[in-house]
C-alpha cells in the first residue's frame, strides 16, 4: 500500500512563517543597533518572544539569519516596478526626480537592513559578499537609469560608465547614510539635494 503523505496544517505554516518574520524582524533591529558581533541568539530569541531553539529550528544560526535578512531586503526593495516607471520617462529632470524620489523611499524603508548588513562587515566571514549581494540589482538598476539618461534629449556631458557611477554616488546607499544618519539632515532635505545635485550635473544649460 502507498504511504501516506504527511498532513500540513495551513494554519501551522502561518504561524510558523509569522514566527519567521517576527525573529527576522527582531534580529535586524539587534543588528543594525548593537552590531552584529555583540548580538547573540540568545538576545534574538528574547527580543522575538520565543526560545533560542525556535529560532534556530525556524531560521537557523546567526549567520543563517543574516542571510535571510539580505534576502528579504532584496525581495522586499520593489526595484523592477520602480524602474519601470523610471525607463518610461521621457526627459532627463523627471527621470532623476524620480530616481532621487524611489532610491529615498527605498532607502528610508530598508535602512534597518542596510545598517544590519553594514555593521556585520567588519566582523562577518562572508560580510562583503553579502552586501554585494544586498546591492547588486540596486547598482544594476541604477546603471539601467544610466543607459536610459543617455537616449533622451539632452544626454549627460559624460560617457554611461561615469553617469552610472555618479548616479550611484548620489543615489546609492552610502550617498543616503551619509547625509541622514552622518550629518543628521531629514530625508526631505537630503532628497532635494541629491536631486538638485544630479540635475546641475548631468543636465547642464
Amino acid at each position: 500500500m502507498p504511504s501516506k503523505r504527511p498532513y500540513v496544517s495551513p494554519l501551522r505554516e502561518q504561524a510558523a512563517a509569522r514566527t519567521r518574520a517576527l525573529i527576522l524582524r527582531r534580529a535586524a533591529e539587534l543588528f543594525a543597533g548593537r552590531g552584529y558581533g555583540r548580538v547573540t541568539v540568545a538576545d534574538i530569541a528574547t527580543a522575538a518572544g520565543v526560545a533560542a531553539k525556535t529560532v534556530f529550528a525556524s531560521v537557523g544560526s546567526k549567520s543563517d539569519i543574516l542571510d535571510r535578512i539580505v534576502d528579504r531586503g532584496v525581495a522586499d526593495s520593489g526595484y523592477e516596478q520602480a524602474m519601470r516607471q523610471v525607463l518610461a520617462l521621457r526627459t532627463p529632470e523627471a527621470v532623476l526626480e524620480a530616481l532621487a524620489r524611489g532610491t529615498r523611499l527605498g532607502n528610508e524603508e530598508q535602512f534597518t537592513v542596510h545598517e544590519a548588513i553594514r555593521k556585520a562587515l567588519p566582523v562577518h566571514e562572508n560580510g562583503e559578499a553579502l552586501w554585494e549581494r544586498a546591492t547588486a540589482d540596486y547598482r544594476l538598476a541604477l546603471r539601467a537609469a544610466a543607459r536610459h539618461l543617455h537616449t533622451l534629449s539632452p544626454p549627460p556631458p559624460g560617457p554611461v560608465d561615469e553617469t552610472a557611477d555618479l548616479l550611484w554616488f548620489w543615489f546609492g546607499p552610502t550617498g543616503w547614510r551619509t547625509l541622514v544618519v552622518e550629518n543628521g539632515w531629514p530625508w526631505d532635505r537630503a532628497e532635494d539635494a541629491l536631486r538638485r545635485t544630479a540635475v546641475a550635473t548631468l543636465c547642464p544649460g
